[in-house]
């Protein structure tokens, strides 16, 4: 046995013997000792550099290499205040050495008593810890000086010699029964650790941190070391004497009683381990039993670090001969603590330990020894594990027959709640954990005995299942006689979760319907009236449990589902008819939604969804649904798209003939399934379809599930359409789009959301192709319009305007309507009128209300390039099928006069319909649209009424938009052969309605808020639409704000004058109209008005008009000058003969031709005028006159 342990276990002891040796150099002379004095910043060590496992001293001994290389290599070693010989010391002296060791424990017992009085003062302290300090290193590096001392210098037992030996010799064949002995009294010297006065053992409560510590600190400390380093120089001497039993021969002759190495190391050991314990006992006294499994049995570092080393050196010797390992004493330990020995049996060393709850410490210190496992020799982190399991089973059936009906372990108090499974799927997975084949490495760690039965009974019958001997029959009257009504009422919920836990585990391995009968049996016992709503909960996520082994065992659920459902359809109903009441309430709603949990991982886990699944949607969900509120609903919705998703996935999979893996499934079952899928297809639009279809035109803003939901419903009409209900046939899938997709009625939110999901389903386009329905791609860009129109409607009319869109529209909305544009753009529709306008990419980027306005571009663009007259015609259709009644969509705002937001949005996206459609508006099918926008927007009953102010709001947006309706009205004008006069008189309409609206007070203020119409009129547009737009706008100036009363001025009349002049400078040109409609009223605000404002802005424009219209260029507007000039010399010069005189003065500056053209003009007025006065020549007229003539000379 030997030699086969020391040929299996060199390699490795090899290897580490060489590393060992390299960092020989690097070993700290200091003999290693128990130290909880220390902190842990030098890489997060677990234990003191001087501790037996850091410093590699446990190690060395395990290898069988020197102890303590570095030291004792001098002739004479200082031990005890006094000089040895290296080499001999404890072969002439070890029966004196040990008793020097006995005094010097001795000297340090008695300054433990002397401290406890004086051990405050700072001096005493100090004094006294220094002393007590170099006890304690003596006595440690003594037994150290034994370890080499056997190492290197006690010769292994030779054959026997029968000549005389050497007084020396002799004492050196003595020294190893000596040594038995030394250390047997050293033993009995120091007694039980856990016997040590109560005022050592409180030195386990001292701060690791502090540098002073009273001699109670070391003397325990040295407690601690020497009851190690016995067991290592007893190792040590067996590993030196070839394992060979050392007897020690006088102590034997002297008492008669037997003692041998083996003996003195397998009592020491078992006494060490006693003490532990006892000292566990006393700490766990103290623990609480929701901090069991957090508090550990050792009272400070160094107790951790012993229990290791016994660790490490008991498993060491197991491995190499028959001796105990170290779970073997501990449990030898652990079972006395049950009961109490005989006297024969005290006599063997194992002292009883008295407990009070020997079972929960039991549980709680093998959990907490276990652990320390994951520790190597050097103290660093392993993960290594040792079985206990036999022990721990022993446990188990003394745990069982102690069980309440929590089946909890004692010790864990409310911790054991925890255990209580969420969900029926979590509930089945850790059931299933408890049958693997394969152990589980960390079972015992289990805070839940309980389930730590449940593993071994499922892991036992299925061994004798592969055995071909199922034990089920066995044990089955056993398990259920342990059940009935007294037992089933007393169980609390955790006992309910592992009354679960074994029947799940029962009906995965056994008999299934049998257990799930048997179940069903014992929860009938249970009365409504006596169960809480979480044990209720309870039961039903164990039903689903049960549910879910039979979905993989494919089995049919109807029975079980039946037995559910009905009872899921009473507490819905309860639901509904529930009101005021919030607490009931909550309690109905813990029930519901652990039954629609439990559908769901039922229709998620079953593959073809053939086992009556569809016996779970009853009709209780018609009246769940109405009931729900917030998260309820979104809760019910999210689980409904679930199951379509589920059906429709599983139907096309079964439709298309695929299986599931490598096994091939029943030649019936694609019909079978079908059935089934026909059956869950109609328990869906029954039960669930009406509700969603009443709330498409709720009140509020609809979740965004609803739409979610509904995209999943049309998606199964068009997979399923045969089961949709019979007001959606006989084209199921059209009707839903009409009723949630194009639906004017539909909130926006809906509408953008639902037709996300489906505008690129190419199943979808097929569907709608194959019906001949050409309208589908118009009707969907219509919703867009829509959409985007609408996107303000559900904000308040009183907000406060904000430019950032995102601000004030949900960032969701936004989101989504920026998705359903991308979208939109990729229709074959769309995306051939793009192409043929050229618009680039980029344009599929912007935000939602650009990307609109690029698309109404695009569709003037390619309506202006046509060429015939039918495909001009059908685009003209297509466009007003894209448009749809888009005056309804904006009638909110209009109504409410609000938001700000959506004013500004509807009066500019119409704008540009206005503008950028002008050719398609112009014509016959479309122009009474156009009337309708005109009457709507710009001409309402509230702007007739010149008395009322219109709302900020509104006029703002009118302002903003005004320029686009003005050019595109102008373009219609211009094109229009039937409604032309009728247009041109809405045209100014428009305009003398808002050109006061928008004129400041003052013309200093024109250029801070610029006037629409100025826009409008500056902005580059073809000449005749300028030319339309431009007279019709000085029409209504000349006829309505430049009109005097007699000869006071019109309001306002800088204003309108500055407005003129900013049109001509804009502009650079002169028109005819200018001339006609604009110049005879500026030439009297001249010569009537006296404000000095007026008089330079009418020059400026005269001086703008003449400088336009030379006169010597013979052309209509020259001549047409002349004739303005003339007309207004005729009417007053007779009045204002000087004022005349001086504009022409002016005038003739400007265009010398233009006033000798108007010389015979002036002279005849001239003439007329002194006539009509009577009183002969007018000296000052004439001379006037002449200055003009002489300047005009001078030129």
């Amino acid at each position: 046995m030997d030699d086969d342990f020391v040929a299996s276990s060199t390699p490795p002891f090899l290897t580490e013997s060489l590393e060992m040796a390299m960092e020989v150099e690097n070993e700290n002379s200091k003999p290693p000792c128990f130290s909880c004095a220390f902190d842990n910043q030098n890489g997060g060590r677990s234990f003191s550099a001087e501790s037996y496992l850091a410093s590699g001293s446990l190690k060395r001994v395990l290898l069988r290499l020197d102890p303590s290389p570095n030291d004792y290599e001098e002739d004479v070693v200082e031990m005890f205040g006094f000089q040895w010989v290296t080499e001999m010391a404890l072969v002439e002296s070890c029966r004196l050495l040990f008793g020097l060791l006995r005094q010097q424990i001795h000297r340090l017992e008695n300054l433990v008593q002397m401290s406890s009085s004086d051990f405050g003062k700072f001096n005493t302290s100090a004094n006294l810890h220094s002393e007590a300090e170099t006890i304690r290193c003596q006595c440690t590096e003594f037994l150290h000086y034994v370890k080499v001392f056997i190492f290197r210098y006690l010769e292994p037992p030779k054959v026997e010699y029968d000549g005389m030996l050497h007084p020396y010799e002799e004492l050196e064949a003595q020294l190893p029964s000596v040594l038995v002995e030394e250390l047997h009294a050293l033993t009995m010297h120091i007694g039980h650790l856990c016997e040590l006065p109560s005022s050592v053992l409180a030195a386990f409560t001292i701060q690791h941190q502090a540098k002073v510590f009273p001699p109670s600190w070391h003397l325990l400390h040295l407690h601690l070391d020497i009851n190690w380093l016995v067991l290592e120089v007893l190792h040590v001497l067996s590993e030196k004497m070839m394992r060979q039993v050392v007897y020690a021969n006088r102590f034997i002759n002297l008492t008669g009683e037997n003692l041998t190495s083996i003996s003195l190391f397998e009592i020491h050991c078992g006494n060490l381990i006693s003490d532990l314990i006892s000292l566990s006992i006393n700490k766990y006294i103290k623990v609480r039993p929701s901090e069991a499994l957090t508090s550990h049995h050792y009272l400070c570092t160094c107790i951790k670090e012993l229990w290791i080393l016994l660790i490490q050196l008991l498993d060491h010797r197991n491995k190499g001969s028959h001796t105990e390992c170290f779970w073997s004493l501990v449990n030898k330990n652990l079972k006395n603590i049950f009961e109490r020995p005989s006297s024969s049996e005290r006599m063997s060393g194992f002292e009883t330990i008295q407990c009070k709850d020997p079972l929960s410490f039991s549980w709680w210190i093998i959990t907490h020894l276990a652990s320390l496992y994951q520790f190597d020799r050097n103290g660093n982190l392993d993960e290594k594990k040792e079985s206990n399991w036999k022990f721990v089973e022993e446990l188990l059936k003394k745990s069982t027959d102690a069980q309440n009906s929590c089946f909890t372990v004692p010790w864990l108090g409310l911790k054991g709640l925890a255990n209580v499974s969420k969900t029926s799927l979590s509930m089945l997975e850790l059931v299933k954990s408890c049958c693997c084949e394969q152990q589980i490495p960390t079972l015992y760690e289990s805070s839940n005995s309980y389930f730590i039965f449940v593993s071994i009974l499922a892991r036992m019958m299925k061994e004798a299942e592969n055995s071909g001997v199922h034990p089920w029959k066995q044990i089955k009257g056993r398990i259920y006689s342990k059940f009935h009504r007294r037992r089933m009422k007393e169980l609390t919920e955790v006992g309910l979760q592992n009354f679960f836990n074994l029947f799940l585990m029962l009906a995965i391995v056994a008999e299934t319907e049998d257990i799930v009968n048997r179940v069903l049996d014992l929860l009938d016992f249970l009365t409504p009236s006596s169960l809480t709503v979480s044990q209720r909960a309870l039961i039903w996520r164990g039903h689903f449990a049960f549910l879910l082994i039979y979905v993989e065992k494919n089995m049919d659920i109807s029975v079980l589902a039946e037995k559910l459902s009905n009872a899921f359809r009473e507490k819905a109903k309860e639901f509904l008819v529930t009101k005021n009441d919030y607490a009931q309430k909550q309690n109905l709603w813990t029930l519901l939604s652990t039954y629609i949990d439990g559908v769901q991982e039922v229709f998620e886990t079953s593959c073809y969804l053939s086992l009556s699944e569809e016996k779970l949607l009853n009709d209780g969900f018609t009246m769940l649904l109405p009931a729900c509120r917030g998260t309820e609903l979104s809760m019910v919705l999210n689980f409904l798209q679930v199951v379509l998703a589920r059906l429709r996935s599983v139907h096309k999979r079964v439709s298309q003939g695929l299986q599931l893996g490598n096994t091939a499934p029943d030649a019936q079952l694609p019909l079978a399934a079908k059935e089934h899928h026909l059956a869950v297809a109609s328990a869906l639009w029954r039960n669930f379809f009406p509700y969603l279809k009443s709330q498409r035109m709720s009140q509020m803003p609809p979740s965004p599930q609803l739409a979610d939901t509904a995209a999943g419903f049309t998606l199964l009409a068009l997979d399923i359409p045969s089961k949709a209900l019979s007001d959606l046939q006989p084209q199921p899938v059209l009707s839903m789009m009409q009723l949630f997709g194009w639906d004017d009625m539909v909130w926006p939110q809906l509408v953008s959301r639902y037709l996300s999901h489906l505008i690129q389903n190419s199943a979808l386009c097929e569907a709608f192709s194959s019906m001949g329905y050409t309208s589908y791609e118009a009707l969907t860009v219509r919703s867009w319009f829509r959409c985007i129109l609408q996107m303000f409607i559900d904000q308040p009319s009183g907000m406060l305007a904000k430019t950032d869109a995102e601000r004030t529209v949900g960032k969701s909305y936004m989101e989504q309507l920026t998705e359903m544009t991308r979208l939109i753009f990729k229709l074959s529709e769309v995306e051939n009128i793009l192409s043929k306008a050229h618009v680039e990419e980029s344009v599929f980027k912007q935000d939602p209300k650009n990307a609109l306005v690029q698309f109404i571009k695009a569709v003037g663009r390619t309506y202006s390039g046509l060429q015939t007259l039918p495909d001009k015609s059908a685009m003209v259709a297509k466009t007003l099928e894209y448009l749809g009644d888009v005056l309804k969509y904006v009638k909110p705002y209009l109504k409410v006069k609000g938001p700000p937001e959506g004013l500004q949005l509807t009066y500019w996206i119409i704008g540009c319909l206005v503008k950028f459609w002008a050719p398609i508006l112009a014509t016959s099918k479309a122009q009474q649209l156009l009337f309708r926008i005109v009457d709507c927007l710009l001409l309402p009953h509230s702007v007739l009424q010149q008395d009322k102010e219109l709302p900020v709001a509104l006029l703002s947006a009118i302002q903003e938009s005004l320029p686009l309706y003005l050019q595109g009205l102008s373009f219609i004008c211009c094109q229009s052969q039937m409604q032309g006069a009728y247009l041109n008189q809405l045209l100014g309409s428009i305009i003398q309605q808002y050109f006061g609206r928008f004129l400041p007070s003052s013309p200093t203020a024109l250029g801070a808020g610029q006037h629409p119409m100025l826009t409008a009129l500056c902005t580059s547009i073809t000449a005749p639409q300028m030319l339309r737009l431009r007279k019709t706008t000085l029409h209504v100036i000349n006829e309505n704000y430049m009109q005097f009363k007699g000869n006071a001025p019109p309001p306002r009349l800088a204003s309108v004058l500055a407005f003129i002049l900013e049109v001509l400078q804009r502009t650079q040109s002169t028109e005819l109209c200018d001339i006609d409609l604009v110049l005879p009223a500026v030439l009297k605000c001249i010569v009537l008005v006296n404000e000095l404002q007026v008089k330079k802005i009418s020059t400026d424009i005269v001086q703008y008009m003449v400088e336009g219209c030379q006169a010597g260029s013979g052309g209509e507007r020259a001549t047409q000058l002349t004739s303005v000039f003339r007309q207004f010399i005729q009417d007053y010069t007779a009045v204002y003969d000087h004022r005349v005189f001086s504009i022409l003065e002016t005038v003739a500056v400007l265009d010398q031709t233009l006033v000798t053209s108007l010389i015979p003009t002036i002279t005849q007025s001239l003439k007329e005028s002194e006539h009509k006065q009577g009183l002969g020549r007018n000296a000052a007229q004439r001379f006037d006159f002449y200055l003009i003539l002489v300047f005009d000379d001078e030129q």
